[in-house]
């Protein structure tokens, strides 16, 4: 059952997507709240699962000296469990979707050259029970949210 987030805890969720690394205090005076109160919420958004964690969002013009992939996974759906846990070793795969249609995952890669994300990808090729990818690389993203 989720939990129902209120005005406050969308308030303070939205402080937290723009800068995850802002102290309660700071968080506190944006809200006009005192800090224990956001302490406690905090607290709460934790221990209730709708905060797992906190996370570093890089920036715009790191992201663009680095050359992206999308790419589309075939495989048995015998082997799903094993290629997600190696894909998950695979430090240049920085996301990973299920989805319907005629391919079963799509992942994003991103590596600081052609060279490495042609290396990172055959090595995605070449897992077990891989029967197709299909890749695409990023020119530009629109929108980021």
């Amino acid at each position: 059952m989720a939990m129902e987030l209120n005005d406050k805890d969308e308030a303070l969720i939205g402080l937290l997507r723009q800068d995850g690394r802002m102290s309660v205090s700071e968080l506190a005076r944006q809200m006009a709240a005192s800090r224990t109160a956001v302490q406690m919420r905090l607290q709460k958004l934790e221990r209730n699962g709708v905060i797992e964690g906190y996370a570093v969002r890089l920036s715009p013009r790191y992201l663009q000296a680095q050359v992206r992939a999308l790419v589309l996974l075939r495989f048995p759906p015998a082997r799903r469990q094993e290629i997600e846990q190696a894909l998950a070793k695979i430090p240049s795969v920085t996301a990973l979707h299920s989805i319907s249609g005629a391919y079963d995952m799509a992942g994003m890669v991103s590596a600081a050259s052609t060279g490495i994300l042609d290396q990172v990808l055959d090595e995605i090729g070449c897992l077990e029970g891989m029967i197709e990818t299909k890749s695409s690389i990023i020119l530009a993203t629109k929108i980021d949210r």
